[in-house]
């Protein structure tokens, strides 16, 4: 994955961006795997857990779980896409 590319000029903002498949399911995987360590950590030491400490695992989860289902809907519609543009080729 990587950073767009801000071209300006006369009013005109452009925007060019690469983003990988492999990229993205890695960056998720590494997110994921860091919210499994905060959990791991808070279990481990559940006497001195606060309220406050599981609310901020809670929310992490819940952030990692909307993210992986951002990404099943990326690679749905991508493929959607994909499905579309082999229709709509005519047979030679």
């Amino acid at each position: 994955m990587s950073n767009g590319d801000l071209q300006g000029g006369e009013g005109k903002i452009s925007w060019k961006c690469t983003l990988s498949f492999s990229g993205l399911i890695t960056k998720y995987r590494n997110l994921q795997s860091k919210v499994v360590k905060q959990v791991q950590a808070l279990a481990s030491s559940i006497c001195q857990a606060t309220p406050g400490k599981f609310l901020l695992v809670q929310f992490s989860m819940s952030q990692v779980t909307q993210i992986g289902e951002s990404i099943s809907n990326l690679i749905s519609q991508v493929n959607s896409m994909v499905n579309a543009a082999v229709r709509a080729q005519k047979p030679q």
